[in-house]
C-alpha cells in the first residue's frame, strides 16, 4: 500500500517542538512533503535552535510507517537572497550586495544534474571524494562526468591516472577523456587543466584567466555527446573564491557537497564553504566526513584526527549528512597509482562507504528535484 502524504502528517501531529511544547503541525512548520517510492522529503521552518532534536524526532516517528526507507529533514533556510536596490541615478554595480537574481543563461541542457564538490579548506580529501562519488554513481548505472575546477593545484590527473597531453578537439568541441573499468565496461568523461600543462608546471594567473578557463571547460568540452549525463560532479578548489562565483553564474547547479575533516579548525573553513554556496543560492546536498579514522592493516581503528565532527556540524546547521570515509592504506594507493575504480573492489575497506555516500547522494538529488524548482544560473552583482 502506497504512502500517503495524510499519514505523514497524522504522525507529525505526535511530533512537539521542544521550545513551543505544540506539535509542528499545528504551529505550521511542516513546509512540504514529498514521497519518492519509499523516501520521504520533509522540509521544516522553525526558529528552535535544536534542530538535531526535531530531525531525530521526526526521523523516528515517521520510520516508523510500513513502507518507509529513508527519511530526509531538511530546513528551510530564511536567507535573504533579494538584490540590495540601487539608489535613483546610480550606476549598475552600486553598492555591495553579494545577493543572487536569477537570469536566463546558456547551461548544459542536456545533462541532468551538475553537482560541486567544495571545501573550505585545502588539505581534506575534496579531491578524493569528488572522483570517488563520481565512480559510486556511474557503478550505480548512472552517467556521470567529472570537471577538475582547481584550476590552480589540479589533483584529477594523479587520481584517474590520465597524464599530462593534449585532448582530442572535434568541430570546436574539446573531447573528455574516459576512464573506465570492469566487463561490461563503466565509465566516466574527466576533463582537468592538469591534462594540458606539465605536471610540475605552476599556473600564475590572476583571476579573470581561471574565471575563462572554468567557462571554457564548462561550455566548450562536449559533456553531453549524443546521450546526455545524469551527472556532471565538480570538483572545485578549496576556499570561497571566483571559481565558485564562475560556476554559479553560468550553470544551473543542482547543489554541493561539503567535505571536511573532523577536527574544528577543518569545520571552521567548511562552515564558510556553507554559508557561501547558500549566499549564492545553491542548496547543500549534503556533508562528507573524510579520514575519520584509521583502519590499520589489522582492522583495528585509530581517530586520528576526532571522529564525528563534521556529523555535528551539519546537525547543527541543519543540512543532510551523506557519511564518513575512514583512512585506509588501499584508498591511499589506489588515489597515487590513479586507480579508483579499485576502491569499490570486494577487498577494499573504503567501498562500503563509497558506495553508501554515492547512493546518499544520489537520494538528495531525487528529493530535490521532487521537492524543488527548476535551478536556473545566477546573476551576480559582485563589487
Amino acid at each position: 500500500m502506497p504512502i500517503t502524504e495524510q499519514q505523514i502528517y497524522d504522525v507529525l501531529k505526535t511530533v512537539q517542538d521542544p521550545d513551543l511544547f505544540k506539535d509542528l503541525v499545528t504551529l505550521r512548520q511542516v513546509k512540504s512533503i514529498k514521497i519518492v517510492e519509499g523516501n520521504v522529503a520533509i522540509e521544516i521552518a522553525t526558529p528552535s535552535p535544536q534542530k538535531d532534536r526535531i530531525r531525530q524526532l521526526v526521523t523516528a516517528a515517521v520510520s516508523a510507517i510500513p513502507g518507509v526507507d529513508e527519511v530526509f529533514v531538511n530546513f528551510a533556510a530564511a536567507l535573504d537572497t533579494a538584490p540590495a536596490q540601487r539608489p535613483a541615478g546610480a550606476p549598475p554595480g552600486h553598492g555591495h550586495s553579494h545577493a543572487p537574481q536569477q537570469t536566463q543563461k546558456r547551461i548544459l541542457s542536456n545533462v541532468k544534474h551538475i553537482v560541486a564538490v567544495g571545501a573550505g579548506k585545502g588539505g581534506v580529501g575534496k579531491s578524493t571524494i569528488a572522483v570517488n562519488l563520481a565512480i559510486g554513481l556511474a557503478l550505480a548505472g548512472k552517467k556521470v562526468a567529472l570537471l577538475d575546477g582547481d584550476i590552480y593545484g589540479p589533483s584529477i590527473p594523479t587520481l584517474t591516472g590520465i597524464g599530462p597531453r593534449p585532448p582530442e578537439v572535434m568541430n570546436d568541441r574539446i573531447i573528455p577523456f574516459t576512464i573506465s573499468n570492469g566487463i561490461p565496461p563503466v565509465s566516466i568523461k574527466v576533463m582537468s587543466i592538469g591534462f594540458m600543462v606539465d605536471k610540475e608546471k605552476a599556473l600564475i594567473w590572476r583571476g579573470p584567466m581561471a574565471h575563462g578557463a572554468m567557462k571554457q571547460f564548462l561550455e566548450q568540452v562536449d559533456w553531453e555527446s549524443d546521450t546526455g549525463l545524469d551527472y556532471l560532479i565538480i570538483d572545485l578548489p578549496p576556499g570561497t573564491g571566483d571559481i565558485a562565483l564562475t560556476l554559479a553564474q553560468t550553470v544551473a547547479l543542482t547543489g554541493a557537497v561539503i567535505v571536511a575533516t573532523p577536527q574544528e579548525v577543518a569545520l571552521a573553513d567548511a562552515r564558510r564553504a556553507v554559508r557561501m554556496f547558500q549566499q549564492l543560492g545553491v542548496e547543500i546536498l549534503g556533508v562528507v566526513e573524510n579520514m575519520s579514522a584509521f583502519i590499520c592493516e589489522h582492522g583495528t581503528e585509530y581517530d586520528i584526527f576526532g571522529r564525528g565532527g563534521a556529523q555535528v556540524m551539519a546537525q547543527q546547521m541543519g543540512l543532510p549528512y551523506l557519511g564518513d570515509v575512514p583512512i585506509t592504506p588501499s584508498l591511499r594507493i589506489n588515489s597515487d597509482a590513479g586507480k579508483p575504480f579499485d576502491n569499490f573492489t570486494e577487498n577494499s575497506a573504503a567501498a562500503k562507504p563509497l558506495r553508501a555516500i554515492a547512493d546518499l547522494l544520489d537520494k538528495q538529488v531525487a528529493v530535490r528535484q521532487a521537492t524543488r524548482p527548476a535551478a536556473r544560473p545566477l546573476n551576480l552583482q559582485i563589487t
